[in-house]
């Protein structure tokens, strides 16, 4: 049997998703709790790999298990394995040609920073932060500049293993609330830090470093070294992963949405 997972996570204290040798990945965390449950070692598949310090409002897995459970099980009883910055959301059997990586048609990530001189606090390791002004307006418009598909390698990260860097940038927004700042990207895929990477270069826009007509001259430089330095991860979250319908998985109206409902990332 096949089960697709959706998980949500506080990123801040691991080492990424993937399964690592010391243990300090999300992804052994979850293989741990789930393996208890099933009782027999339990592989997990995501949608995508998150970095050390990012996190998911919504990151989507799947595993194949011989253990017959209730879905209660694989939730509620997986969560009680798992340590309170980790939680899995839903729980539900998919079909055998099921992949939560090859079968999704998009993924979006959000970061979320504060634009304000003092640092955070409170919200350390969840938002990132910015001590200059920035002009919101500017740097959605500059991220306009990025849309469609085209070779991405200026916002790639060394250590990429992409077999291409062509990816289909579909929406980009950036908007305002109070001191917050929120962009937000869907693509088909992204590389590996390349949204922070573009939200580095458009705080240089922001910030008047740089006019917005430098962003499709670091686009089409295919060079990372004319781009940004790579932002910080603490602000950054796996938002949505989408699916053709008839894998009917519940994506919608869960807690998955919660950045919609949070006062700092609302529209004015």
């Amino acid at each position: 049997m096949k089960f697709a997972l959706g998980i949500e996570y506080n990123g801040a204290g691991y080492c990424g998703w993937q399964r690592q040798p010391s243990r300090c990945s999300i992804q052994d965390q979850i293989e741990s709790a789930l393996s208890e449950i099933a009782a027999h070692p339990v592989n997990l598949v995501a949608a995508g790999r998150t970095d050390a310090g990012v996190h998911a409002s919504v990151q989507v897995a799947h595993f194949e298990t011989t253990a017959q459970r209730p879905i209660t099980a694989w939730v509620r009883g997986t969560n009680t394995h798992l340590p309170a910055d980790i939680a899995v959301l839903w729980a539900t059997q998919v079909a055998d040609p099921f992949h939560a990586r090859f079968s999704a048609r998009s993924r979006s990530y959000r970061y979320l920073l504060l634009n304000h001189p003092v640092r955070p606090a409170a919200l350390n390791g969840v938002v990132g932060w910015y001590h200059l002004p920035l002009d919101v307006a500017a740097m959605h418009t500059a991220a306009q500049r990025l849309l469609g598909e085209h070779d991405f390698s200026s916002f790639r990260g060394a250590d990429c293993q992409a077999a291409s860097p062509v990816r289909d940038l579909r929406s980009a927004r950036v908007r305002s609330s109070g001191d917050y700042i929120e962009f937000s990207f869907q693509a088909n895929g992204f590389l590996h830090h390349m949204v922070r990477n573009i939200v580095g270069s458009l705080v240089q826009i922001g910030s008047g470093k740089r006019a917005g007509a430098w962003l499709s001259d670091v686009l089409q430089a295919r060079e990372r070294r004319v781009a940004a330095p790579t932002f910080a991860p603490a602000g950054l979250y796996l938002a949505h992963v989408e699916y053709e319908a008839h894998w009917a998985l519940p994506l919608s109206g869960g807690r998955e949405a919660w950045l919609e409902r949070l006062p700092l990332v609302r529209s004015a």
